[in-house]
């Protein structure tokens, strides 16, 4: 067994961690021996890892309507002072805001997002283009890169969706709205986006209540500031709790904004408490999301990668069984034929005549089964790299496959992937098991036992 080296992105994730994040650092480590199994298998390459399908960075979403409330909070909450002419927003692109020390920001096209596996948006043209032929190309149109200087962004990604009631309601917007929705540890929705009704904003409901049971969505409510106080503004959260439970948003958080466009100044800064406190514990979401992911990836070998590969296997193997069945057939029908018209029966029943004639036979059809299985396992190996691209697996189903492409796998019924026995099965579970661990050993920081804090309590930090 060959030792697979760790790649360059999990090295770099151990040096951002060693220091301040245990759990994130172990995690690296688990993410490595799963790389090693699947290494072993031919699932991924030696510079390849796992740890690369899922962004490491706190990641918080900012979905909003037709108003302009997203853009006077991003403007307020993330430019303040430091950017006199504020952030410009995009009306029609997804914008990943990232901290850069910088003086003067720079924004980028959507292949930086698309090729690099740090970020959320990974490789996502390729869904694109599933989604919507010829859109895979268009990245820039849809996505850019925006580089900030400014503190609040610093160890958090932030990614602004254009104004959904805006947005053109095509099929790439809407798989980018799941996508965010899916990959963000905050999601931070401004209700102006129910005031209206579109084929968007009813997908980006359907969106929520699938995910709503992960509570990370906050709802913001842009008011007046003239007309806020306590007793409003539990009215006003009231009336919409009642409004988003009729669309079935049952859970997430509300908070009440002041909308004072042209009342802010350093004198009277607008109160962002509450949205820093649920900032604040960004970084605990994403381990969260880190370690789930983990255990994502190993279920996903025996629950999606290895029934694909051995699909693939039985389905070779019957092509090739059934083409060596049809030059077989075929040779029957000459012998029945040389039967009824000279009477070879008799030669083969015969012991050395007989026997001469089953050896040649078996000489024969090796070789030509060998061909039929080659033949066939290059319309095998096609087909699952398409299974891979529709699955969206970085795993090369194709790779394991053409790992059983021996003489003797050839020749016997053996549908069973190499290198998919017990032990590689009980690594497999020795792998979650850590992960189960590192789960317990992040829930220790938010818990007791006996009136005492665990003695197991770890920092886990930002990214």
């Amino acid at each position: 067994m060959t030792k697979k080296t760790a790649s360059k992105y999990l090295l770099n994730l151990e040096k951002h961690f060693a220091a301040d994040n245990p759990i994130l650092l172990k995690a690296a480590k688990v993410f490595q021996e799963l790389d090693q199994i699947e290494y072993d298998l031919g699932l991924i390459e030696m510079d390849e890892t796992t740890a690369s399908k899922n962004s490491w960075w706190p990641i918080i979403s900012l979905i909003g309507g037709n108003s302009t409330a997203k853009a006077r909070f991003i403007n307020n909450y993330l430019a303040g002072d430091s950017l006199a002419s504020g952030i410009q927003t995009s009306s029609h692109k997804f914008s990943v805001l990232l901290h850069n020390n910088q003086s003067n920001p720079a924004t980028l096209p959507g292949t930086a997002l698309d090729v690099d596996h740090r970020f959320p948006f990974y490789r996502i043209s390729h869904k694109i283009e599933q989604q919507q032929e010829g859109e895979g190309d268009r990245i820039n149109s849809y996505l850019e890169l925006k580089t900030l200087n400014c503190d609040r962004l610093k160890s958090k990604l932030f990614i602004d969706a254009p104004n959904i009631n805006a947005a053109p309601p095509n099929p790439v917007t809407s798989l980018l709205v799941k996508h965010i929705i899916e990959t963000s540890d905050l999601v931070f929705v401004f209700t102006d986006v129910f005031d209206s009704v579109s084929p968007l904003v009813d997908e980006l409901i359907e969106s929520i209540i699938l995910h709503q049971d992960s509570s990370n969505f906050v709802y913001l409510i842009d008011k007046p500031a003239a007309v806020m106080n306590s007793s409003t503004n539990s009215e006003i959260i009231s009336s919409w709790q009642r409004k988003l439970a009729g669309l079935g948003l049952n859970t997430g958080q509300f908070i009440v904004l002041s909308n004072q466009e042209s009342t802010v100044t350093p004198q009277v800064p607008v109160d962002f408490s509450a949205i820093d406190q649920c900032i604040a514990n960004v970084g605990h979401d994403r381990t969260y999301r880190v370690l789930n992911s983990l255990q994502k990836n190993i279920r996903e070998i025996s629950d999606v990668v290895m029934p694909e590969v051995k699909a693939g296997i039985m389905r070779w193997k019957e092509r090739a069984a059934f083409s060596s069945l049809v030059v077989l057939g075929f040779i029957a029908t000459l012998a029945i034929f040389a039967e009824i018209q000279a009477g070879v029966l008799e030669l083969l029943l015969d012991p050395i005549i007989g026997s001469a004639i089953v050896i040649t036979l078996i000489l024969t059809m090796t070789p030509m089964h060998i061909i039929f299985s080659k033949v066939h396992a290059k319309l095998t190996v096609n087909q699952l790299n398409s299974r891979q691209k529709e699955l969206h697996l970085m795993e090369n189903l194709a790779g394991i496959f053409e790992k059983n492409l021996t003489f003797s796998r050839m020749m016997l019924p053996i549908s069973e992937p190499i290198g998919w026995n017990k032990k590689t099965k009980l690594r497999l579970a020795q792998v979650s098991n850590k992960t189960r661990e590192l789960v317990q050993s992040l829930n220790d920081n938010f818990s007791t036992y006996d009136g005492e804090t665990s003695s197991n309590q770890l920092d886990s930090s930002d990214f």
